[in-house]
């Protein structure tokens, strides 16, 4: 993150060019240019104020020159925004504070997307790339009064289109999105978010603004730009020691001492040192006295999120010129990929202190399409929810943004690993000197900003692209292929693994997700079949086969992508639609369903196991559907994680060790059909409930082979447990049980999954009177001695659409007002 810095205001001696000289040295200024600008198109047919940090699409909505973007087809109504170019203005005047430095920054901490930037009508440079930050030296242009700030952005549309059209050697596929994206083409052509083009699960809408700060920075001598530091641990010396670096910005030669200190470890370390003109990058290392015990950051079930401060005094000749204090959380993370016993390949596990990891949690997208609508709330519900379902991991998948830093820092408070891949998928891309350049400043500028969070713990290159080279998604005729492998090494592999591990060696880095990893580089990062079980990391969906048998589920050994679409909620939908949009069949709903064939997918899946709503009220069919929806991929996501979580203690046919279950996806980017767990506005889906249970740190699973019921005790305790499984064996027209069967009390090992239940299916229920497959369902849960351990869990017999014996039920509910609000935050809703 980018640190404020203070500055003493006492006369201080510097040496500059081997001469002494007094100095009064000043504070630091920073002056926010933030707030109200005004934006312009291309031919000043609009003419509107504009908040900065902000969007164009935000500040014509604000304006009231368009509505709400997300209502019903304004998606495809407002496309004439990103195919226009604008232009934001804004006047400031020049304090006398400001003018007496000796060096004045402009600093854009985030352009969206091609810029071009002027001061006082002289040109200062252009952007090309929303993940970068850009700084022009602008003493010698500022004016006393008034100055005039301008920053024109192209249509980034048409500029994709252009750089497209200029690539004349070969073609850089994909082309253009899936028509039913109803997206824009080109995407890979610019450094922008990915999916702001059109996803399968979002809008198209290319924004273009000022999408975070833009300041003022002046100083005298050298200011701190920012500072990382990356805690290590040398196991010959059973040390810690933290790697502090630090990123400075001198007017001239600086020469000086450097104080590092963690007075709660009693560690402080004082270093020579000198900074050279311009921005310099410089490692320290203070190492951490052994006499005290470092209290280690957990993810979330595995114990606390400790941290400890360090803070960081620069002087001159004993007179003190910076100090900043910054959070050190202590922490290790291996990848472990080794032989595993009874089974060909590698296994792929991550390891925290030591200790195996089970990832248990989801993948995260942008949560809006336009970044500054983004708030510390809307973060904090999110993340807060994932806590509160049991998770402890995220992806940060590839087509979205790098996360703001507030993100991150919840993550670290909250015990939540991150998966943080670098912003590129599902396609191929240029490899010209152009582009590798602003990718290589991309990737050590989010480098610097992101590893001091001990949340991330590993960096990928980017989402899908080795699977799209290997099993050939683009049609690239073989001839063609080396030529496209050649460019994927270079971009991923020439370039940005190895900028990553310059800039930190405490993590791993993948190249790709999914990936066999260490057996995709033995076969030239580009494995036969990225897909293969036996290795790495494993993305599967399918929506045709009957997602309640788990037969059809890879036993892979760790699943970083699967799931199912469900719709939101009618209360949210209704803002966003108009009474004709309110059925299956309407263009709403076709036009809201970016997936192709999604909707009869979902009813297809449904239709399996479920009867289809029928209501002759077209409202009520309508809702009855969406509810459907969701109780389908609430059951299919619940079966497909049982399942991977009972396989991390077994090789099956030299398959298993599962050691990771990410589903797709967390959270919303707008009102639409989807695979989240929670929609777009916080609320949750019926998965996201059964994700709290699915996800607990003690769980049992039934499932049945052969005709057999088998129960699974999973722990991802530190702790063994006893444990004995029991069974109610329920009739469907009862509420009490008919009979309860109890097994063996057995040792359930710390971290693992342990048969603890087997009975054929037809013993079981001939030993209770009158059940039947059609007739009865099961509930089950762990004991030990003395309690209930984990959630109770169910497993049908049959189809519920096949039951005999239901009945409909007659239930009533209220609730005080009150209640709702207290719970909003999680996204409940109480009876």
């Amino acid at each position: 993150m980018l640190l404020h810095v203070r500055l003493c205001g006492w006369a201080c001696w510097c040496l500059f060019s081997g001469v002494f000289s007094v100095f009064s040295l000043q504070q630091r200024l920073t002056v926010s240019l933030n707030g109200k600008w005004r934006l312009s198109n291309s031919n000043g047919s609009l003419l509107l104020p504009a908040q900065v940090p902000g969007c164009v699409h935000s500040a014509l909505q604000q304006q009231g020159y368009i509505t709400d973007p997300y209502f019903r087809f304004n998606d495809v109504s407002y496309r004439w925004i990103a195919l226009n170019n604008w232009t934001y203005t804004t006047t400031f005047t020049l304090s006398a504070e400001l003018s007496v430095k000796q060096k004045v920054l402009l600093v854009f901490d985030g352009v969206d997307t091609v810029g071009s930037i002027s001061l006082n009508g002289i040109a200062l440079g252009k952007t090309y790339n929303m993940f970068c930050r850009y700084d022009f030296s602008v003493k010698d242009l500022l004016k006393d009064g008034e100055n005039v700030l301008q920053v024109g952005l192209l249509s980034p549309i048409l500029y994709a289109s252009e750089q497209r059209k200029a690539h004349t050697s070969y073609v850089v596929p994909p082309e253009c999105p899936p028509g039913v994206q109803k997206g824009e083409c080109h995407v890979n052509f610019i450094r922008k978010e990915q999916s702001s083009f059109g996803w399968d699960w979002g809008p198209s809408f290319p924004t273009m603004g000022l999408w975070k700060g833009v300041r003022l920075e002046a100083f005298d001598i050298l200011q701190l730009v920012q500072v990382s530091s990356v805690p290590l641990y040398n196991d010959a010396f059973s040390q810690w020691r933290v790697q502090v670096e630090l990123l400075i910005d001198a007017v001239q030669t600086a020469r000086g001492q450097l104080t590092l200190s963690i007075p709660e470890l009693d560690s402080e370390q004082t270093f020579q040192t000198h900074f050279n003109p311009g921005k310099t990058k410089s490692n320290f290392t203070i190492l951490i006295n052994t006499a005290n015990q470092v209290k280690l950051w957990w993810p979330n079930g595995h114990g606390e999120q400790p941290f400890y401060r360090l803070t960081i005094r620069g002087f001159q000749d004993e007179f003190l010129i910076f100090s900043t204090e910054s959070k050190v959380y202590f922490r290790t993370v291996e990848l472990i990929q080794e032989p595993v016993v009874g089974s060909p390949g590698l296994s792929f596990y991550f390891r925290i202190n030591g200790k195996p990891i089970f990832l248990k949690g989801s993948n995260w997208i942008p949560v809006h399409s336009f970044q500054d609508q983004v708030t510390p709330d809307v973060l904090k519900n999110l993340l807060q929810s994932a806590v509160d379902a049991n998770m402890n991991a995220l992806r940060v998948w590839g087509g979205g943004v790098y996360e703001q830093d507030l993100f991150y820092e919840i993550c670290d408070e909250l015990g939540i690993m991150v998966w943080q891949d670098f912003m590129f998928a599902c396609a191929m891309y240029p490899t010209e000197t152009d582009f590798i350049q602003t990718v290589r400043e991309e990737v050590v500028q989010q480098v610097q900003r992101l590893k001091s969070h001990p949340s991330i713990i590993i960096w990928s290159g980017n989402n899908e692209n080795e699977a799209a080279l290997a099993t050939d998604w683009f049609d690239i005729p073989a001839s063609q292929r080396p030529k496209y492998i050649r460019d994927y090494v270079m971009l991923y592999v020439d370039n940005i693994k190895k900028v990553v591990q310059e800039e930190d060696q405490s993590r791993p880095f993948l190249v790709s997700s999914p990936t066999n990893g260490a057996e995709s580089e033995q076969e030239g990062w580009v494995a036969e079949n990225p897909y293969d079980p036996h290795y790495g990391d494993v993305h599967f969906y399918s929506y045709i086969l009957d997602c309640w048998d788990w037969r059809t589920f890879p036993r892979t050994r760790f699943a970083s992508e699967y799931g199912f679409q469900s719709w939101p909620s009618f209360s949210t939908l209704q803002p966003v639609s108009i009474k004709e949009d309110w059925s299956y069949g309407s263009n709403f709903t076709s036009h809201r369903q970016h997936h192709e064939d999604g909707n009869q997918q979902m009813i297809l899946q449904a239709a399996l196991h479920f009867h289809l709503p029928n209501a002759t009220d077209p409202l009520k069919r309508f809702t009855d559907t969406l509810y459907i929806t969701q109780v389908m991929q609430a059951q299919c996501v619940k079966t497909q994680t049982e399942f991977y979580r009972r396989s991390r203690s077994e090789i099956i046919e030299g398959k298993g060790h599962t050691m990771g279950a990410l589903y797709w996806q967390l959270n919303d980017i707008w009102q639409a059909p989807s695979w989240s767990s929670i929609e777009f506005g916080g609320k949750w889906k019926m998965l996201h409930y059964f994700a709290q249970s699915f996800f607990a740190a003690v769980l049992p699973v039934a499932f049945e082979e052969d005709d057999t019921l088998f129960i699974y005790a999973i722990s991802d305790l530190s702790r063994d447990l006893k444990l004995r499984a029991v069974v109610n064996v329920f009739s469907l027209t009862e509420l009490d049980p008919v009979c309860t069967l109890n097994s063996s009390m057995l040792l359930v090992p710390g971290g693992s999954a342990v048969a603890v239940f087997k009975q054929p299916v037809a013993t079981l229920l001939a030993g209770c009177g009158n059940c039947t497959r059609l007739t009865c369902l099961l509930t089950f849960q762990l004991e030990d001695n003395s309690s209930q351990q984990g959630p109770t869990n169910h497993h049908f017999l049959c189809s519920p659409k096949d039951a005999q014996g239901l009945r409909r039920p007659n239930i009533t509910s209220s609730y005080l007002h009150y209640l709702p609000l207290v719970h909003t935050m999680q996204g409940s809703v109480l009876p």
